[in-house]
């Protein structure tokens, strides 16, 4: 199994950023269009719901461990991963946020991925996705 961390400085507050990170507007905005239904507790379950290339998704996980404004972790199975639903096909998804004169660092944590190939993609996909959210934050859009 792979695991990778990659990181994302945005130039705003920590509230900021954890705002853009569980407001479901904003998501949809900058990850695909994903609407993504939780209540960002732990142990509650957490879905992103949408359509991509003409195909209906649902992905889904559960929220493991939370300090809201500073740190989520969740697991996370995509529908359209071609795996079955089950346990060992899960990925452990983190996002924290470290806040220094004004500036966030982003910090995006990955486990259980199941080949390098798998790892590289992931990591282009963060740093695409949350470049998005940084432009928008950065711009006041959120």
């Amino acid at each position: 199994m792979e695991s990778l961390s990659t990181s994302i400085t945005v130039n705003a507050p920590a509230a900021k950023v954890w705002q853009a990170l569980t407001d479901a507007e904003i998501v949809k905005q900058y990850f695909f269009g994903t609407n993504v239904v939780t209540d960002w507790k732990k142990g509650s379950p957490i879905f992103w719901r949408g359509e991509w290339e003409g195909k209906t998704y649902e992905d889904k996980g559960e929220i493991l461990d939370i300090d809201p404004g500073k740190y989520v972790k969740y697991n996370y199975w995509s529908s359209m991963g071609g795996t079955e639903d089950k346990p060992e096909n899960y990925v452990d998804v983190s996002y924290s946020l470290a806040e220094q004169d004004g500036k966030t660092v982003l910090t995006i944590g990955q486990e259980r991925i199941k080949t390098v190939e798998a790892k590289e993609h992931s990591e282009s996909n963060w740093q695409f996705i949350f470049g998005k959210m940084k432009e928008m934050v950065e711009s006041n859009e959120v």
